[in-house]
């Protein structure tokens, strides 16, 4: 029998512990109304710390990874950030949500994507890694039963994929999202989603799904299949759904003409993931609680394209208006 975990929006238990959390803390200031020791502040300044893992293509689209710190420009709202932390992380472990679109609008030759994001998983899970596989349709299943760095289980999992009826792309990335926030902190999260962009389903909003991905510190990537190989296979709304998602996290869009690109894109993702710089800042000025702050990376001088975490926002009580693009 075929085992599968399916996932509704997880937004009513967060609205749960949101409130549970703002009793403990309400208790605990009122009981400890005090000057914080030395050792917790210095731990509220390491929580400042804003990481940005980003890729440099050159002109050929090939990853370039030999540029030193003094190449990058970092700037947060449009003002320069002086980078406290560079390295070169081409073996960080992942954390990986990979996420297939199971509608009947975007299943063309069921088979041959089982088997390409099998090979997908072949191709980039290294020991030390984790990754969950999830299939989205009228609901989302995850079919791998948890994250895990075993191959041959995970590809298997890949394999079950099955034809569903609806689209509900936006509680994928939610769920997606939520997912990769319960996995360790040291390591790169990404979420990776084959789909035509179609959203029929969904209980969670366009704004719901781009926090929780900006809320999870990871890149998104995006195989973004046309039933029909032309402008009238298009789905215009949500393609500019996914890209304004990208514009915040950082990752890229894939356009395969043909089912036989997925093996080629899917090498292409691998590839830019092993070759990878960190750069982390404090930020200064620090930023109103709740406010979206825009990261812009920028190497002067060089004909590169980069793909890097484009955005965060500061903790605190979130402000609809402070956030671009909210009116999706």
């Amino acid at each position: 029998m075929i085992q599968r975990t399916r996932h509704l929006s997880g937004l009513e238990g967060l609205r749960a512990a949101a409130l549970g959390f703002c009793g403990i803390l309400f208790f605990a200031m009122s009981s400890h109304a005090q000057t914080i020791p030395s050792d917790r502040a210095r731990l509220r300044v390491e929580t400042d710390l804003v990481t940005v893992p980003a890729t440099v293509l050159d002109a050929s689209g090939k990853p370039v990874a030999d540029l030193p710190e003094s190449a990058f420009k970092l700037y947060q709202d449009g003002v320069e950030q002086t980078i406290a932390k560079f390295e070169t992380q081409t073996n960080r472990p992942l954390e990986l949500a990979l996420m297939v679109d199971s509608s009947l609008s975007t299943i063309q030759d069921t088979r041959f994507e089982d088997q390409a994001t099998a090979r997908f998983i072949h191709l980039v899970v290294q020991p030390s890694d984790l990754l969950g596989v999830f299939e989205f349709s009228d609901y989302v299943y995850e079919l791998s039963s948890g994250f895990s760095a075993n191959v041959a289980k995970l590809e298997a999992a890949a394999e079950r994929i099955a034809p569903g009826a609806g689209t509900s792309l936006y509680d994928a990335i939610v769920l997606g999202s939520e997912q990769l926030k319960k996995l360790p902190e040291d390591r790169r999260r990404v979420i990776v989603l084959v789909t035509d962009a179609g959203e029929t389903t969904s209980k969670s909003s366009f704004e719901a799904a781009r926090r929780a991905a900006v809320a999870s510190e990871g890149l998104v990537y995006t195989i973004l299949i046309r039933a029909v190989p032309n402008e009238a296979g298009r789905n215009t709304g949500g393609e500019h759904a996914i890209e304004t998602i990208i514009d915040s996290t950082g990752g890229a869009v894939y356009y395969p003409k043909a089912m036989a690109d997925l093996d080629k894109m899917f090498q292409q993702i691998s590839h830019e993931l092993r070759t990878q710089y960190l750069l982390s800042y404090y930020p200064q000025p620090k930023a109103k609680p709740g406010t979206y702050c825009r990261i812009e990376l920028d190497i002067p001088g060089g004909s590169y394209t980069l793909h890097y975490r484009k955005g965060y926002f500061e903790a605190g009580p979130p402000q609809e208006s402070a956030s671009p693009n909210s009116n999706q």
